[in-house]
């Protein structure tokens, strides 16, 4: 049986409060399952709350209870307003106002094919392009790419003072960072020449001629013809997409953006976190902040409380016998049983306390701001409780 863990200031050396208030754009980014998504929410409810302004949480597919957290439903690529009635019942007279958007992959890509097309009729041809919606979707690094390109028209248009990053799911720890400077790469592969030269020509040479025959066979010209038609389109927007990349790589490592790296203290999440952390070090981009959330709390590793624990063990017979008459009669044997069940749980907790508080003073070095937030008893299922969290990240 767990122990009840109450609320405890965050150990470090700061908060979030001031990280925030420095920044336009904060990136959270961490392994998965380590609440990266919602620490993201509470953040930016934290800013509006108290820092003012405009803030925006551009969150990457929220769970259903963080967007009724939020009071909406049904979040979109397009911002929505979170109601000052979601503040007002959670006790919070907001100074400024808090944004929400979820990243919409296909929306995105088409409004970025509508930006970047060198005409009307390219446009229109690749939108309708038969292959455009699955490889708009399934295309290399094509949500990494799209999330980092939708951060760089929300804040190029200039509405918010603040932007927090939820960043994707990825298969590989930074490949959102990496995002913009592959998909420069691959317009201009030789891979994807070598593809499109053929068809562009109406030749084929005489050493992709038999790959041509045997693809042909196997996928038919038309499809073949299909994808090279559609990279060809392309192509005609290589220049606006590398320009565009390398814009995103200038804004990311900008002194107005700030990368916080979210974690638990479990091993393998924080094995992850150290990666990213040296990862965007290496990168010359700002890390601001480590967030270590579910952190047990600092009474576990107090003296007197083992003190009381190891007492309770060695005592657990005598005490059950004197408490027993007072619950109903049970029976002192079973007492006995609980309280040894007590004291042991404590015991056990104050190790992993104690091995955590090893792995914070370890990492106090790794970023500006260290904040540990308590392992809370039920998750965040409506605003108050975001707020809690918020508290949390702001030392309160």
């Amino acid at each position: 049986m767990a122990p009840r863990r109450a609320p405890s200031k965050p150990v470090g050396r700061g908060s979030l409060d001031g990280l925030l208030a420095s920044r336009e754009i904060i990136v959270a980014c961490g392994p998965g399952g380590v609440g990266k998504t919602t620490t993201a929410a509470a953040a930016a409810a934290m800013a509006a709350a108290h820092s003012g302004g405009k803030v925006l949480v551009l969150t990457i597919d929220p769970a259903r209870r963080l967007a009724n957290a939020l009071g909406l439903e049904g979040i979109g690529n397009t911002e929505r307003r979170v109601p000052d009635e979601a503040f007002a019942l959670a006790g919070i007279k907001p100074r400024g106002e808090l944004y929400a958007a979820m990243l919409d992959t296909k929306e995105s890509w088409d409004a970025l094919i509508r930006h970047h097309a060198p005409d009307d009729r390219t446009r229109d041809e690749i939108l309708a392009n038969p292959l455009y919606r699955n490889i708009s979707q399934r295309f290399v690094q094509s949500h990494d790419y799209i999330a980092m390109e939708r951060l760089f028209e929300i804040h190029s248009e200039g509405t918010y003072d603040l932007i927090v990053v939820d960043t994707p799911p990825t298969r590989n720890a930074l490949d959102f960072l990496d995002a913009p400077e592959r998909m420069a790469e691959f317009f201009s592969s030789r891979l994807l020449r070598w593809l499109i030269v053929p068809y562009r020509s109406r030749l084929v040479n005489f050493a992709s001629k038999p790959f041509y025959q045997v693809a042909d066979r196997i996928l038919g010209t038309q499809f073949l013809a299909d994808i090279a038609e559609f990279f060809i389109l392309f192509q005609s927007m290589y220049d606006g997409f590398i320009e565009r990349a390398r814009a995103v790589q200038r804004l990311l490592a900008d002194r107005r953006t700030s990368f916080i790296v979210v974690s638990t203290l479990e091993t393998v999440p924080l094995r992850e976190a150290e990666y990213f952390a040296q990862a965007i070090t290496e990168r010359k981009l700002h890390l601001g902040a480590i967030v270590l959330n579910k952190v047990l709390p600092d009474y576990l590793r107090d003296p007197e409380g083992a003190e009381v624990a190891e007492r309770l063990l060695d005592r657990a017979e005598e005490i059950a016998g004197a408490i027993a008459p007072q619950l109903n009669d049970a029976e002192p044997a079973q007492v006995r049983r609980v309280l040894t069940e007590i004291g042991q749980n404590y015991m056990d907790y104050r190790i992993v306390a104690q091995s955590e508080a090893e792995k914070q003073a370890e990492l106090s070095t790794a970023a500006e701001t260290l904040v540990s937030v308590p392992y809370f008893e039920t998750d965040v299922h409506d605003f108050a409780g975001l707020m809690r969290l918020g508290a949390g990240l702001w030392g309160e």
